[in-house]
């Protein structure tokens, strides 16, 4: 386990590498779990475009999203344990969705492969992936509290 801001993290085995089934890009599956930490992951340029300029607005959309992933990274480990492939692909679709708002690249990639390990029933590589959409969460919570 590892402390990330308020969060523990389980990052066992986040450096062992497993196949590449997706394509995942390589640069994605190969990061160590301390670059994450103190990186910059919000993009707010793309945010703020998102946005149309409005940074009333994306603020407002940062404290739905504080509010609203942790639910989402629980109902991911719920339907992983209950063996969901259809849930897990739809929770990490509208995971996806939401974190692209940021332009969290990471996230966003990491959110993408669950949901197409989801959709190809891969549920056995999940897990490691998992980890690092959480870290990368983690990462990107202390910048969307600062908007």
């Amino acid at each position: 386990m590892k402390q990330v801001g308020n969060f523990q993290i389980d990052v066992n085995g986040f450096q062992s590498l497993y196949h590449n089934p997706l394509d995942v890009p390589i640069h994605f599956m190969e990061r160590e779990e301390e670059s994450l930490v103190g990186e910059t992951v919000l993009d707010r340029e793309l945010a703020m475009t998102r946005v149309g300029g409005d940074a009333e607005l994306l603020k407002e959309i940062a404290i739905l999203f504080l509010d609203d992933y942790p639910s989402a990274l629980s109902d991911l480990h719920q339907a992983l344990d209950r063996g969901d492939a259809g849930a897990v692909e739809r929770t990490a679709h509208g995971l996806k969705g939401s974190v692209s708002n940021f332009g969290a690249s990471t996230a966003v990639e990491a959110a993408r492969s669950i949901e197409d390990l989801g959709r190809t029933q891969k549920l056995g590589e999940v897990a490691q992936v998992l980890s690092t959409l959480e870290l990368a969460l983690a990462a990107l919570r202390p910048e969307l509290e600062s908007l």
